[in-house]
């Protein structure tokens, strides 16, 4: 997966909660986010599995 496909998906995971919030669920810098979702870094399999955990965690929660 390229760099633009992995932001665009990460930035609609986020959906309308704050860098920081998924940020700090994930347990990275929002610094890092920001970069993964302005396609400046590829972030490694390891966050990418957190990253969809905290998703699925934080949907469950409407549910």
């Amino acid at each position: 997966m390229n760099k633009e496909k992995i932001a665009q998906t990460l930035i609609n995971l986020r959906g309308d909660r704050s860098r920081e919030e998924v940020a700090k669920s994930i347990g990275i810098s929002v610094s890092a986010l920001q970069m993964y979702e302005n396609g400046q870094r590829v972030p490694k399999d390891e966050i990418k599995i957190k990253s969809l955990n905290t998703m699925v965690f934080l949907l469950k929660q409407f549910f």
